[in-house]
């Protein structure tokens, strides 16, 4: 790991807003962004265009090691590419999340994708987003925050994310999904979700998007003057 590269490493629980405020941090300072949650689905989205046997960690591992992907984080949204193909809308699919879960569980995968989540860290600086950043894959990181909010809130933004996409989905449904995903993230025995003891902890439930961006923005620049 790159040391003297600086990292911004994010964590929370989904609906917090990780995404949204990383790819505006990243934009605004001018850093590379990494996108913890799309590269285990690009394993996924690998996987099954090469027809690959789930139940092979080690050929999985080896899909994640030659993972050939580039975050393009320019204009509203960040666009995921795969050997130069644009698979943004392709690993948000059922079966990519379906599979993505599966080889999530394997250790030989967790550890591969350690080593590619590092290879991010690149000049001038890197903003990661994920679950275990601070606590896993940059425990150097002079900059850890983890953003939650209610689970009501999350569910909310989530709702509302999925019905402006014309996807039908229940809120109490996703409030139930959202509190079982917690519980399963922060009893698992790999890298389970939870903020570091050296990591500054900000509620998102009632703070508007240019909010959050602002308090981050402040603490990079105490944090890297």
């Amino acid at each position: 790991m790159t040391t003297k590269v600086p990292v911004i490493a994010i964590d929370g629980p989904g609906g917090a807003g990780k995404g949204e405020i990383s790819r505006a941090i990243a934009r605004e300072l001018g850093w590379h962004l990494l996108d913890s949650g799309a590269l285990y689905r690009l394993v996924a989205l690998s996987a099954i265009a090469k027809s690959a046997d789930l139940a092979d960690a080690q050929l999985l591992a080896d899909l994640t090691r030659n993972l050939a992907v580039r975050f393009d984080n320019v204009g509203e949204y960040c666009r995921v590419f795969l050997g130069g193909l644009d698979v943004t809308e392709n690993i948000r699919t059922e079966e990519s999340g379906q599979v993505a879960s599966v080889v999530a569980s394997m250790p030989a995968v967790r550890e591969a994708l350690i080593t590619r989540q590092r290879s991010f860290q690149q000049a001038p600086g890197l903003v990661a987003d994920g679950r275990d950043m601070g606590s896993v894959v940059f425990p150097d990181a002079r900059l850890k925050i983890f953003l939650t909010a209610s689970v009501e809130e999350r569910a909310r933004r989530r709702y509302k994310q999925l019905k402006d996409k014309g996807i039908d989905v229940s809120l109490p449904a996703l409030s139930k999904d959202m509190q079982e995903r917690d519980r399963r993230d922060s009893e698992r025995s790999i890298a389970p979700l939870r903020a570091c003891s050296d990591a500054r902890v900000l509620d998102t439930t009632r703070l508007s998007i240019p909010d959050v961006v602002q308090t981050v923005l402040q603490w990079v620049g105490e944090t890297y003057p």
